[in-house]
């Protein structure tokens, strides 16, 4: 099993304004697909979305909410399996984003 990790980035904000873990928008044992926001962070009056690196089951949350935290700091992990990759629409799991059953996420593309 891979593991990735849910890094802070750089939010071009000063030394002197405390990072606060505000809200995680999924669970341990949660699949997450690359790019979904996966954790809210404060820092002064602003909010920033932290996405998730990769596609795979988010299996260790570092930076709980209302903890202070770094850039550079690991938030949390996401495990990269085959068995995490390989869902298919009929497996019976439901998305929690899209309200729909299968183990791929909604195209935010346009119809044209």
């Amino acid at each position: 099993m891979r593991l990735a990790a849910v890094i802070l980035p750089e939010l071009g904000t000063g030394p002197d304004l405390p990072i606060i873990v505000s809200h995680w928008f999924a669970a341990r044992g949660d699949m997450v697909w690359e790019g979904e926001r996966l954790v809210e962070v404060l820092v002064g009056p602003a909010t920033f979305d932290v996405p998730s690196p990769v596609t795979g089951r988010l299996t260790e949350i570092r930076g709980l909410e209302d903890d202070r935290v770094e850039v550079g700091s690991v938030l949390g992990l996401v495990a990269i399996t085959d068995d995490d990759l390989s869902d298919s629409p009929g497996d019976g799991r439901r998305d929690r984003r899209s309200g729909r059953y299968g183990g791929k996420p909604p195209s935010n593309r346009p119809t044209t």
